[in-house]
């Protein structure tokens, strides 16, 4: 199976070497990755460079996104901008942050994965975080969910969702919506991902907003918002953040802001939560 890898990064000059060098040495390397440079001020685009010197299977774009880092949409664009210079004769897809570093097995893995069973739609490991010297697992989601970090999509899956939305929200619209079409959603523990940088790090009050209106735009009402939000603020140890996303629902709710999938999705979006919620109470 072929894989192409595309690669946003803004101002990752302290880790896309490391990621590239990790990439490079994979077991199965890419038939082609893109690196697209979203208006670095720093190094980014030269270690880039010099790593396209290397190796034929990799190229660098430049281009310029909205400046603001709001989460989903500006990396969703710039991935979009990798997407569209590359042709379409993969089988899979993959998204990758420039802060990470893959084990060398890695995609050797993953297309295995998609290779055994033609259902499975999405694959992906788990991400871990260095803490007092030693890696841990990234506990901000379920196991069941993939980062958006690190998504290895099928062709037919991703076409059929309408690949990425260029919104707060996309790497779980992405694996619902892939449900909704009968796809199966994997996730791989043995496969650990290094995470360089805590998520959500540089995160302004606005975009804690944004996640609040990410549970409105996926149609999950405000009973399933609330849970969410406080599950989330709770994984996160701060429990302020729940009036954040609460906040963000109701703005988006006053505004009417359009919904990232149909009413017909949104319904098996609700329903599904629903169900996933009394499994893991009863």
């Amino acid at each position: 199976m072929k894989y192409y890898v595309i690669i946003p990064a803004y101002n990752e000059a302290a880790y896309i070497g490391g990621m590239l060098q990790s990439l490079a040495t994979q077991t199965i390397p890419p038939d082609k990755a893109v690196v697209v440079n979203d208006n670095s001020t720093d190094a980014t685009a030269e270690i880039a460079e010099s790593f396209c010197q290397k190796y034929s299977w990799l190229t660098l774009v430049n281009t310029t996104s909205n400046a603001a880092h709001m989460p989903g949409s500006k990396v969703i664009q710039a991935f979009m901008a990798g997407y569209n210079t590359v042709d379409e004769a993969y089988d899979v897809i993959v998204k990758l942050d420039a802060d990470l570093i893959v084990p060398p097995n890695y995609f050797e893995k993953i297309l295995e994965t998609f290779a055994q069973n033609e259902k499975v739609g999405m694959v992906g490991g788990f991400a871990y975080t260095e803490q007092n010297g030693e890696w841990v697992l990234e506990n901000l989601t379920d196991k069941d969910h993939i980062r958006g970090a690190f998504k290895a999509y099928r062709k037919e899956c991703f076409l059929q969702i309408g690949k990425l939305k260029p919104a707060m929200g996309w790497d779980t619209a992405d694996e619902l919506l892939a449900k909704y079409y009968g796809w199966q959603v994997l996730t791989i523990s043995s496969l650990k991902v290094k995470h360089l940088k805590p998520t959500g790090a540089s995160y302004t009050k606005q975009a804690r907003h944004k996640q609040g209106e990410a549970f409105y735009t996926l149609g999950y009402g405000f009973i399933i918002t609330a849970i969410a939000s406080a599950k989330l603020a709770i994984r996160k140890k701060k429990p302020l953040l729940f009036a954040d996303y609460i906040g963000g629902y109701l703005k988006a709710k006053k505004q009417n802001k359009p919904l990232l999938v149909t009413n017909e999705q949104a319904k098996f979006i609700r329903n599904y939560r629903w169900k996933k919620m009394k499994a893991k109470l009863f």
